[in-house]
């Protein structure tokens, strides 16, 4: 098992995708996921408050209550397209394995700052190169001069506007935002 981060979280033309990597390889690994997972991983990644527990937030509740914690995930295997996940939860004195989706894992590991393992066998066979190109800044500098105070920052104005996008549940336009704060964390 290869250790990796969240390199991003993005929309293509067919669905959210969250990218998996770490700093020694150059590839990452897509796993393609649906809206609700990408809504509960982009909440988690962006250290947002929502009103009320989304899913993910309540299940760790419910872990901690029992005194059992997130000790780290496996990705580890793929099957015809489709990517098996587990969860490692210790309760002090025994480790329990919970087979579960990769995305589901992978909102709980953020929420409970828990290592992210990949089989090296499904990296391998799935892992993708991305050229990096230039952040463009012409869309966040396009954003700051809609309407922002001068008062704030882009940065500051992108981070508002993420968080009411959470709060009011547009969950696309969340993940844009999200990615624009990253491009322009990128281009710093």
């Amino acid at each position: 098992m290869m250790q990796v981060q969240v390199q991003g979280l993005t929309l293509s033309d067919q669905g959210f995708v969250i990218m998996l990597g770490n700093n020694i390889d150059k590839r990452v690994l897509p796993i393609f996921i649906g809206a609700p997972e990408a809504q509960a991983i982009a909440v988690a990644l962006n250290h947002l408050e929502v009103p009320r527990p989304l899913t993910h937030d309540l299940f760790k509740s419910v872990m901690e209550t029992l005194l059992c914690a997130l000790t780290k995930i496996e990705i580890y295997d793929l099957v015809d397209n489709t990517f098996y996940g587990r969860l490692l939860i210790s309760d002090g004195t025994k480790v329990f394995t919970v087979d579960c989706r990769p995305s589901d894992a992978i909102a709980l590991a953020l929420r409970f700052e828990a290592p992210i393992y990949v089989s090296e066998n499904v990296f391998e066979g799935a892992a993708v190169t991305i050229e990096n190109k230039p952040a463009e800044k012409a869309p966040a500098e396009k954003k700051a001069a809609e309407g922002a105070p001068p008062s704030l920052t882009t940065r500051e104005m992108l981070q508002q506007k993420l968080t009411e996008a959470v709060a009011a549940e547009k969950y696309e336009e969340a993940a844009r935002l999200r990615d624009e704060l990253k491009k322009l964390s990128e281009s710093n």
